[in-house]
């Protein structure tokens, strides 16, 4: 097995089976509840960083142990004792500690992702997160707003400020606003064309991602991107209408077909590789219809960012188990391949959670090997 291979399986075995702490102060505070990669932390691995679970049922149960770091940052990972690899942790920002003028820590507005991203929930309300019935079960968007780690609306002036705090004291290279869903209009993209006005204003190179639900008019993708966006993400979360109708009973009344016709709108807006999806697998989709899904949104031109679900603390999933690493492993190698033979690689997305990819290992499935590998 090469180093890569090597990698691969060590960073899909420990973003579904979750990382037990010798020492939680290392590094980045890790997350718990909110939107985003939550109950999770960054952990670098052979200079990538990836968010591992840490806060779950399934990672108090795991296998692998990190131990506490030693002088220069470097710790031991055990899986059942036996040193595995040596990883690290990303420093805490130094924005964190800056506040505007009103007393509002930085980091209630916008927060590191992985090593490099900042990103923020410009609005921390969704207009179906209230009633369970309408409300996605793996959604935890208002946990963090309830124990006072947020604010629920964050304005275009003051996400300009941290921004600017953020690629000047800590290196950020890219930007991800994504937003609860505040009507059934727009669904949240006038809050986010307002948001990229500010930031782009600040920060005319700075690229940044939006993500919402399909707007109820294609004319808003051209604000988007005449507001400064440079990529666009709407999530599917799940493939088939018995899991969606299960999971997210509310955003089920956007269909699929209305999400695929959003896609093929967006991709004219934005170009081929710069329009993306979430999809969670793990809850209930097959590895075959996951993966047909990906060949029709990789046929618009969409990457699908598949990442192993994450039961989150104050969920209504937050006992179902995480997908096994043996089946995220069949679904991102073929996956992996279709993104080479299709052009459609993360690095070449200009903003946004698939060009970060540190809550999937997907981007190490993409690799100049794998059409080669296929053919044998």
């Amino acid at each position: 097995m090469t180093p890569a291979q090597t990698n691969q399986q060590l960073i899909t075995d420990l973003q579904s089976r979750g990382l037990r702490l010798v020492d939680e102060s290392a590094g980045a505070p890790s997350r718990r509840g909110g939107a985003g990669p939550s109950d999770h932390k960054a952990v670098t691995i052979d200079g990538r960083t990836f968010m591992v679970p840490v806060h779950t049922g399934g990672a108090a149960a795991s296998p692998y142990v990190a131990e506490a770091p030693s002088g220069d940052g470097a710790a031991a990972l055990r899986r059942d004792g036996l040193a595995v690899a040596t990883i690290s942790f990303p420093k805490q920002p130094r924005f964190y500690q800056q506040q505007t003028a009103d007393g509002t820590p930085y980091w209630k507005i916008a927060q590191l992702h992985g090593s490099d991203v900042l990103a923020t929930t410009v609005l921390q309300t969704c207009i179906r997160y209230g009633r369970r019935e309408t409300s996605c079960q793996f959604c935890a968007i208002g946990e963090s707003l309830a124990h006072g780690r947020t604010i629920n609306r964050k304005t275009p002036e003051q996400l300009a400020e941290v921004a600017r705090a953020a690629v000047a004291l800590d290196g950020v290279r890219h930007m991800v606003m994504t937003t609860g869903t505040p009507n059934f209009t727009d669904r949240g993209a006038a809050l986010l064309v307002d948001s990229a006005r500010a930031v782009r204003a600040a920060l005319p190179t700075l690229p940044i991602q939006a993500q919402c639900e399909p707007p109820d008019d294609p004319a808003w993708f051209a604000r988007l991107r005449d507001a400064g966006v440079d990529s666009l993400g709407m999530h599917l979360e799940a493939v088939t209408p018995a899991v969606r109708a299960r999971i997210m009973p509310g955003k089920t009344e956007v269909g699929i077909a209305q999400y695929l016709e959003a896609f093929a709108a967006a991709v004219r807006v934005f170009g081929r590789g710069q329009v993306s999806t979430y999809i969670l697998a793990g809850l209930g989709d097959t590895r075959e219809a996951i993966l047909a899904m990906c060949e029709t949104l990789v046929g618009l031109g969409v990457y699908p960012f598949v990442v192993p679900f994450v039961p989150i603390s104050g969920t209504p999933l937050e006992r179902h188990p995480a997908p096994d690493p043996a089946f995220m492993r069949e679904l991102l190698a073929p996956l992996g391949r279709l993104l080479v033979d299709a052009g459609l690689r993360s690095r070449d997305i200009k903003a946004g959670c698939g060009k970060c990819g540190a809550c999937s290992s997907l981007a190490a499935y993409e690799t100049d090997a794998a059409p080669a590998a296929r053919a044998a």
